[in-house]
């Protein structure tokens, strides 16, 4: 007994000194330098010459939602086209630049933007700069190269969500929850859609939106500044500005005004599943913090609210979670649950929506808020420990909140959360009327296999 107190005495010291740690965690911030080029490029750089590597990161402001109408998936399209062969540059030679010298490149697509980036030795940047510049606006988009990754990306759908037997679950979280802002659309595409573009199309939407006014490069890492600038200016500043108006999405999702059930139904559903969505604020709102601290009470982890309720009490559900999908314009809150043998998509939102009604009716504990913070505080400070992290921090700040320099207060915003705070935005935004119910089960006559 005297070995079990001590023992509890000791998590208890260890759990509070990690308390106030993380409380007091003070960084400092990191010296971004900012300017923009005749062009209109954007440029952020941040020098830290901690190891030999740099990290090159070219983010475009075009996603899923700025894909022209009945050709949805053409920004998805483009991060596969970009690393196809340039007027310079023959296929796959992104490739070879980085990996061959030891570093790696990648891409992504999101709602509201595409991002390239590679990491390599520092003595490869200006390579690096000089192919993202050439890529940026001499891309080869012929009819080969657009075969060939339109049959790439159809595939990924097919993969991705139709063979998945909760692929379309996630379609339809979008589709059903979205009725006027093209975020209703999927990033992926749409087989039909990607079937019916053609070669003129995609170089209609490469040259609207892949220019340098549509760009900001940042780069973290070992050069000296006045090299950079010389090499930005040679590589970028060569390229032309362009008068074609970017075109925007303007239009607003309308709030709802009553709650919204949809039963939806697909092939290989081996256990039903539930999801209810409500509309997010966006990603500059003052709310998305303690979102951010909620999400993490709710759904972070086995110890998490959620898990211990619906997965390990009740038995109920074999995945429970909470998304707080925070994008540039109004996205989505939702938690989504599939059942475990024998339970029912109803069971499961009763309970999901009791779990709410608990965090909207009840402050969160001194050591749930605590505990949440020391998880999303840490995340960020790992991130903070490399070049590409910070690469991809500045960039989310520039995507979220359209400054680089907002990256040095996400800590103090997330230390400044309170437990009112979580049970006010629970209220806030947790209304009925702002509800969206999808029940998600097999097919009816189609045998899972």
């Amino acid at each position: 007994m005297r070995k079990f107190i001590v023992i509890l005495l000791l998590l208890v010291f260890i759990l509070t000194s990690v308390a106030a740690l993380f409380g007091q965690t003070k960084i400092s911030p990191l010296n971004i330098k900012e300017r923009t080029l005749k062009n209109g490029l954007r440029v952020v750089s941040l020098q830290d010459n901690a190891s030999p590597t740099v990290a090159i990161h070219v983010w475009y402001d075009v996603g899923g939602k700025n894909d022209p109408e009945g050709r949805s998936g053409f920004a998805h399209m483009f991060e596969h086209m970009m690393f196809k062969s340039t007027k310079n540059m023959p296929n796959e030679k992104m490739d070879r630049l980085t990996e061959d010298v030891g570093g790696f490149n990648n891409a992504s697509t999101a709602d509201d933007f595409t991002n390239y980036y590679e990491v390599v030795p520092s003595n490869y940047l200006e390579t690096l700069l000089w192919a993202e510049s050439d890529r940026m606006v001499n891309l080869n988009v012929d009819e080969t190269n657009f075969a060939s990754e339109r049959e790439v990306v159809k595939e990924e759908f097919r993969q991705s969500v139709l063979a998945q037997p909760y692929g379309r679950l996630y379609e339809f979280i979008n589709s059903l929850s979205f009725q006027t802002h093209p975020y209703k659309r999927g990033v992926i595409g749409n087989l039909d859609e990607l079937s019916a573009a053609t070669t003129k199309d995609a170089n209609e939407f490469y040259k609207l939106f892949y220019r340098p006014d549509n760009a900001v490069l940042i780069v973290v890492g070992d050069f000296e500044q006045a090299q950079f600038d010389a090499w930005t200016n040679k590589y970028f500043g060569r390229i032309a500005s362009i008068k074609t108006k970017i075109p925007r999405v303007t239009v607003s999702e309308p709030e709802r005004i009553a709650e919204k059930r949809f039963l939806q139904t697909a092939p290989n559903v081996p256990f039903p599943a539930v999801a209810i969505t409500y509309f997010a604020p966006t990603s500059k709102s003052a709310d998305a913090p303690a979102l951010r601290i909620a999400e993490t009470i709710l759904s972070g982890g086995e110890s998490s609210r959620l898990y211990q309720e619906l997965v390990y009490k009740q038995q109920i559900a074999q995945e429970a979670s909470f998304n707080a999908d925070i994008r540039v314009d109004k996205g989505l809150l939702y938690f989504l649950s599939i059942a475990s043998e024998g339970k029912s998509a109803a069971e499961l939102e009763k309970s999901l929506l009791s779990e709410l009604n608990k965090i909207q009716n009840s402050l969160v504990t001194a050591n749930e808020l605590q505990k949440a913070k020391n998880q999303l505080i840490a995340r960020k400070l790992r991130e903070l420990e490399t070049n590409d992290g910070k690469a991809i921090a500045i960039e989310r700040a520039v995507a979220f909140q359209g400054d680089p320099k907002t990256v040095n207060t996400d800590i103090q915003k997330l230390q400044a959360v309170t437990a009112s705070d979580v049970q006010r935005v629970m209220k806030k935004y947790f209304t009925d009327k702002n509800r969206m119910v999808i029940y998600y089960q097999q097919e009816v006559g189609v045998n899972s296999k």
